[in-house]
């Protein structure tokens, strides 16, 4: 077999991992034919924080199981439903679980419903992660206002636009210096402070790794080192996506455990962490999404 058939060949197998704007379309219609909300926010549920969906009112869940095309979460603490309601009275989505690269999902399928949300009307993106610690000055516990992002994966060419771009989702090269929404920033930081959120609501970066082991202590370091305040294994690469569909995104981390960065350390990263803590902390961090949403304006009327 010739180089050129090996290229060929690896390459009509890259593109059919993609997916099409007329297979998301079909999953969207699919899901609009099923509900009457139309939904302008769209949630992200990260560990332990899928309480957000059961704030909605007159809920309509489907199984990812149950919606065309659509992947499967295989992850503890991920529901696996999206969920379509109202919160305060907006008309929301609300995926509970996300999909990651280490569950052995291509990185287009990753990132496939924020496509999804875009067809469905969904204007405003709201994603929250569990995230280890890397700012000393950090405690478990902390929320996290995401206001950039370092994509590691990105850097050895993994990134959810590489391939054709299609015109109908998105420009070829989108810009990514504002890719968290200054406005939501903003307005995160004061409805924080009217909750009372101040001591434990911070502003900070969030790196991304493929996963799914915990980082070393020289991986953390380095990413300290970098710039990065926060690491984990999701939401970078849903970001790109929905801003290349140009919909606004707010991301907040809840810091679960601290990273740990000294040799002499006996402390250790585990998921049980992560969803203890997100228990622990989840009604704050539903309060605060659902004052936003309230807040939230938008360009067409609510559904």
């Amino acid at each position: 077999m010739s180089i050129y058939t090996v290229v060929m060949i690896s390459l009509s197998f890259s593109l059919s991992l993609r997916c099409s704007f007329e297979e998301c379309s079909a999953t969207a219609e699919w899901l609009l034919s099923r509900t009457e909300i139309r939904p302008l926010v769209g949630i992200v549920c990260g560990s332990g924080l899928g309480g957000l969906a059961e704030m909605l009112k007159d809920q309509m869940a489907f199984k990812y199981s149950d919606i065309p095309n659509f992947p499967q979460s295989t992850v503890h603490g991920h529901a696996g439903r999206l969920v379509f309601g109202k919160l305060k009275g907006k008309a929301c989505v609300c995926m509970q679980g996300r999909f990651h690269l280490y569950e052995g999902y291509p990185i287009h399928k990753v990132t496939m419903p924020m496509r999804i949300f875009k067809l469905l009307g969904v204007e405003t993106v709201i994603l929250t992660n569990a995230a280890g610690g890397l700012n000393q000055d950090y405690k478990v516990g902390d929320i996290m206002i995401i206001k950039d992002h370092i994509n590691m994966p990105g850097f050895a060419g993994n990134n959810p636009l590489a391939g054709p771009n299609d015109e109908r989702f998105g420009v070829r090269f989108p810009s990514m210096s504002d890719a968290y929404d200054r406005e939501l920033l903003q307005l995160a930081q004061g409805v924080g402070a009217e909750l009372g959120f101040g001591d434990f609501l911070r502003e900070g970066v969030y790196c991304v790794l493929g996963g799914p082991s915990f980082e070393t202590i020289a991986e953390c370091r380095m990413m300290n080192r970098l710039g990065a305040d926060a690491v984990g294994m999701s939401t970078v690469h849903e970001v790109i996506v929905a801003r290349h569909c140009g919909m606004r995104v707010f991301a907040l981390s809840l810091i679960t455990n601290q990273a740990v960065m000294d040799y002499d350390s006996q402390e250790k990263a585990n998921h049980e962490e992560v969803l203890e803590t997100g228990q622990l902390r989840a009604k704050q961090l539903e309060r605060l999404v659902s004052n936003m949403v309230t807040h939230i304006e938008h360009n067409n009327n609510d559904a």
